[in-house]
């Protein structure tokens, strides 16, 4: 079944009004008819909306509400993901897989090692295509809420960020005790914002990961190999949502 993110204002009643650019995408790419059953939601509630489709206009689809799936989908904790800048298309990937690990929000983090380095205008131009790659990988997954893509940060301000969060961890390769690690994830508890700090290649460098410990985040080990930024995130996520899933 195909998923449909709306604004609330388009949920009216037992009607559903679907407009913009997934009109053309069930129209003439997905070709579907009326009566076929879709899933819908707000990005707010984490309800499933589910509705068939009742006619196909120029610019809007209109749908009838069927029945609702309170059910929900998401984690019962909210973990930020505060992701080192990485090269070439790699962030397109991490973005993707974050999503479908129940990710709730995403921010870069412009590292001293990192290598690509984005001015305002590259970086406006970024968010937008990955906030679309979130998008897509939200609806493939199902998920209730499109995570956010926030605009690119300093780690200084990054780590400033997080600190309304209750656990916050950066996986860092002198770290040492696996123990630590199992303690702080098998702490975790459903309600507890979670921020996770990668780096990106060649790793954070001394003075991220000290502005890290004044700031309360704590350095965990992820084991005895050293992992690609694009694999570490998704080991601490997916460990995570084990943990968390109910």
């Amino acid at each position: 079944m195909y998923q449909f993110f709306v604004a609330p204002e388009q949920i009216q009643g037992n009607r559903i009004v679907i407009t913009g650019k997934d009109v053309n995408h069930i129209k003439n790419v997905l070709r579907m008819k009326p009566g076929e059953e879709i899933s819908v939601s707000n990005g707010l509630d984490g309800r499933d909306y589910r509705c068939g489709i009742e006619e196909l206009k120029e610019e809007e689809i209109l749908c009838t509400l069927r029945f609702i799936k309170e059910e929900g989908v998401e984690l019962p904790s909210k973990v930020y993901l505060f992701q080192g800048l990485p090269k070439a298309d790699k962030m397109e990937m991490i973005i993707q897989k974050a999503v479908e690990l129940g990710v709730y929000e995403i921010i870069p983090v412009a590292c001293k090692r990192s290598v690509v380095k984005l001015d305002e205008k590259k970086a406006k131009s970024k968010i937008l295509r990955w906030q679309g790659i979130a998008e897509a990988a939200a609806k493939q997954s199902r998920r209730a809420i499109i995570p956010r893509i926030q605009d690119v940060m300093s780690f200084q301000k990054a780590a400033a960020y997080s600190e309304n969060a209750q656990v916050r961890m950066i996986p860092y390769e002198l770290a040492e005790g696996m123990e630590n690690t199992r303690e702080l994830i098998g702490g975790l508890r459903p309600g507890q914002d979670v921020a996770v700090f990668i780096g990106p290649e060649g790793g954070f460098a001394q003075e991220e990961i000290d502005c890290a410990g004044e700031r309360g985040i704590v350095p965990i080990t992820l084991g005895r190999r050293i992992l690609r930024t694009e694999t570490a995130g998704m080991t601490v996520l997916s460990i995570i949502m084990y943990h968390l899933e109910q």
